[in-house]
């Protein structure tokens, strides 16, 4: 627009040049005949002049209307972007509310679910038996002991590494085996444990003789069940030179090991390693990291490979991000060019709201004018 006008400007500006030109001719050439030509010369300058701004003037309304009509089509586009944010701002708005309301269903949807757990665990409750009743039979205090044992080995070895009512070569029959790696071998564990005066040693209706009594008949239980264990599950070039006594009560195991350490070492002595739930999740970790050890140096060779083509690929993604990275710079100088264009568009728009365009063909005319004289 600015262009247009200087150019219209000049065109202006060489018209009247032209005309001054020619009227300083016709004076030169007239001279004397001057003064009778003079209004006529005055008149027609006059009516060039008066063309010259009627052409001006017309000029003037197709640049308005030309402006006006470029700042029309710029609202209609801003207003459709406008349009474009808001739409796309309203849907982000609907997704958030619609996934805050989801969150929440899902939050009382959980709390149900709690809240019915806790009236299951509160009927569980008043249903109990106590551990000891539990235990008063000795099938079922064996079979409590194979149940605790079997969930704990299968929540930690894998499947090959362990085998429960396994038969031994003497015809024997373990609760468990745990298939560990040469040097080690097979490694039987007992659940069954002697519970009997172990209950009466902490008989509230028995006198401190028959504590005393039950005490030292229990270090013969445990002594026994030792004895059993070593002899049935401890076979030479079949089993380990060890084997695992699995006590199901940590209470029992705490007593044997506060009050009865003779009987630990004598337990010992015979390669009978006595345990409790928590002391066998120990034994069940070690095992687990050895077999997973030998599995790992198994297949040594496959996870080289595999490391190898991790290499190659992070080394491709790394590439690959470096040219994402220049690309993305790119896209930010770019945007940052177009913002410049737009801010120096926006104020050359300014500018002309506010007539600040500088009026240079006053000066020339005054100039010429001054030429003239």
């Amino acid at each position: 627009m600015a262009e247009l006008t200087l150019s219209v400007a000049v065109v202006a500006l060489a018209m009247l040049v032209w005309a001054v030109w020619r009227i300083a001719a016709l004076e030169r050439r007239l001279k004397d005949p001057a003064a009778a030509l003079t209004p006529l010369l005055e008149e027609k300058h006059r009516a060039m002049l008066t063309d010259l701004h009627q052409g001006l003037t017309q000029q003037g309304d197709r640049l308005g209307r030309n402006l006006a009509d470029s700042s029309e089509r710029l609202s209609a586009k801003i207003d459709q972007r406008l349009d474009q944010i808001a739409g796309k701002v309203d849907n982000r708005l609907e997704e958030g509310f619609k996934k805050t309301n989801d969150t929440f269903v899902s939050v009382m949807q959980r709390l149900a679910t709690i809240d019915e757990a806790q009236k299951k665990i509160e009927t569980l409750t008043g249903s109990v038996v106590s551990l000891q009743d539990l235990l008063g039979d000795k099938r079922s205090r064996g079979a409590f002991g194979e149940v605790q044992l079997e969930a704990l080995v299968r929540n930690v070895l894998p499947p090959a590494g362990f085998e429960f009512q396994y038969t031994l070569g003497n015809g024997m029959r373990a609760d468990c085996v745990l298939r560990l790696p040469p040097p080690t071998g097979l490694v039987a564990v007992d659940s069954k444990f002697p519970l009997e005066n172990y209950h009466r040693m902490f008989d509230r209706e028995a006198d401190a003789a028959e504590h005393a009594l039950a005490q030292k008949q229990f270090k013969a239980d445990v002594r026994r069940h030792v004895d059993d264990i070593a002899r049935k599950y401890i076979v030479p070039n079949e089993t380990s030179d060890g084997a695992v006594m699995f006590v199901p009560a940590e209470a029992v195991f705490a007593e044997i090991h506060a009050y009865h350490a003779e009987v630990v070492e004598y337990a010992n002595g015979r390669r009978v390693w006595i345990v409790s739930p928590t002391t066998l999740m120990a034994v069940l970790n070690t095992a687990r990291a050895v077999l997973k050890d030998v599995e790992t140096r198994r297949h040594i060779h496959v996870i080289k490979e595999e490391l190898a083509k991790l290499g190659a690929d992070f080394g491709r993604f790394d590439e690959r991000m470096k040219k994402l990275a220049d690309h993305i710079r790119q896209a930010h100088q770019d945007a940052e060019d177009v913002q410049v264009s737009s801010r120096k568009i926006s104020q050359r728009f300014s500018q002309i709201e506010s007539a600040e365009i500088e009026e240079r063909p006053s000066a020339s005319i005054v100039r010429l004018d001054r030429e003239r004289e």
